[in-house]
């Protein structure tokens, strides 16, 4: 079983967008990961900690936020929450989305 059926994870796509819904249980965390490119997420319900290279910043739903390009950043939730991570790219193969959109090592 994978961490996304795990947590239920659901994948929306529409032309040229993806949006990952994530729902994120009370004290868990949702690793640490950077993008070549900047993108919104919006934390639907609940109340997260955002944690980026700068700062850390609490977030109560609803709430939408640019993620910086080139800027590590994870979630913590305080609450129930949901949170949504919304990518421009035309990748529709679950299989290779990950890969596509998260920047690869340094």
């Amino acid at each position: 079983m994978t961490l996304d059926e795990i947590l239920s994870v659901s994948h929306h796509f529409s032309d040229g967008l993806y949006a990952k819904e994530i729902p994120i249980p009370k004290d868990s965390f949702v690793m640490q990961h950077k993008h070549e490119y900047s993108h919104l997420s919006i934390l639907a319900k609940g109340s997260v900690l955002v944690k980026t290279d700068d700062e850390v910043e609490e977030v109560v739903a609803p709430a939408c936020l640019n993620i910086a390009a080139g800027k590590y950043h994870s979630i913590m939730a305080l609450e129930d929450s949901v949170w949504f991570c919304i990518h421009a790219t035309e990748e529709t193969d679950l299989n290779k989305i990950d890969e596509v959109l998260i920047a690869q090592g340094e």
